[in-house]
């Protein structure tokens, strides 16, 4: 199966020029994970839109990132354990205040958007709006997933088209046992490794994995080296790379440089501009004019990293001490990762590639 981004997403667009994914919407401006921040990410540019999904005690698949409600809701409860009549009376902490949605309500209105556009231009553009579902491990899949397969064949795109989701919806894991469990339960769909460890990620290049057309992997993991090998690779393989979750103007143009398929940010309008001023090609990022001042850099971090001359050697050294952590912690969670959603959790054997 030809990937996504290649056979539709990137169709009339630049070859070089990433996808702009809003992640969780536009986090940046709107309270993640709800409908404000999904039309404001399309309206501000965004070809594509990544948002997490977990399920309600009764069934429902929510859009929520975190597993419980404390952060983004205030109320100490998980998610699985209060029914969907309940959730869809919360409101965000953050202003302004929006309620959850569940996948079925952003689809039908991935929907409602196209139909009501006047414009075969426009309906063409609209079309083109993708998803990147990422499945959280919190959840059984063997619940999970079916209520996701559910719910996408619930919607029917304009003409009737359901098969036509397939075209539009990368379904994303985090571990070798979740994406099996989605090729299972909602096979046709793009599937993606979403992870920040470049050795588990290693993995899904091989031939038993040839269907996990997307790397979705954490940005500063492929700084340097080993990142270059492994961005080398993905390209031998003929694969798909995204990265996350991209700010700063100097990381994006670096990431355009590099050749990546997809940018996920919070801050869409940013990385909008961006782009923009790249233009056509790659080779145009090396020289591209964004925010200089030592004011405009957000998330330079603290302690050491702070006390760097230079914005471009504070980042560099930043991506130095992520990619150490990295590796702490897939030393840390290597059993885990290998684990979770396997046998035992369901009840059931994983089922292996035809």
């Amino acid at each position: 199966m030809a990937n996504l981004l290649v056979k539709t997403s990137l169709e009339g667009v630049s070859a070089h020029r990433p996808q702009n994914i809003g992640h969780r919407g536009y986090k940046a401006v709107y309270p993640e994970n709800t409908m404000a921040a999904f039309q404001g990410a399309v309206a501000a540019g965004a070809d594509g839109l990544e948002t997490d999904l977990h399920l309600s005690r009764d069934g429902v698949v929510v859009l929520s990132h975190d597993p419980t409600l404390k952060r983004c809701f205030g109320v100490d409860a998980r998610i699985a354990d209060c029914d969907w009549s309940y959730l869809s009376t919360l409101q965000t902490v953050q202003e302004p205040r929006q309620g959850m949605p569940r996948l079925v309500d952003l689809l039908e209105w991935l929907v409602r958007r196209e139909a009501e556009l006047e414009s075969e231009p426009d309906r063409a553009a609209a079309a083109a709006v993708w998803l990147l579902l990422d499945i959280k491990t919190n959840d059984n899949p063997e619940r999970l997933l079916p209520a996701v397969a559910r719910t996408i064949a619930s919607v029917a795109l304009p003409g009737g088209d359901v098969k036509g989701w397939k075209k539009r919806i990368v379904v994303g894991a985090w571990n070798e046992n979740y994406i099996r469990h989605a090729r299972l339960h909602l096979p046709g769909h793009p599937l993606a490794y979403i992870g920040f460890s470049l050795l588990y990620a290693r993995r899904f290049l091989s031939d038993d994995f040839s269907d996990v057309h997307y790397f979705n992997l954490a940005q500063l993991t492929l700084v340097g080296p080993l990142g270059t090998r492994f961005r080398h690779a993905i390209r031998e393989r003929g694969r798909c790379l995204l990265v996350w979750t991209v700010n700063e103007p100097r990381w994006m143009a670096w990431s355009a440089r590099k050749g990546v398929d997809g940018i996920i940010t919070d801050e869409v309008a940013r990385l909008k501009g961006v782009l923009d001023q790249i233009g056509d090609g790659p080779k145009k990022a090396a020289e591209v004019e964004v925010e200089r001042e030592e004011g405009k850099w957000e998330g330079q971090g603290g302690g050491i990293v702070a006390t760097l001359p230079h914005p471009s050697v504070r980042l560099y050294v930043g991506a130095m001490f992520w990619q150490v952590a990295a590796a702490l912690l897939t030393v840390v969670l290597w059993y885990p990762l290998n684990t979770r959603g396997g046998k035992g959790k369901g009840g059931a054997p994983l089922p292996v590639k035809a």
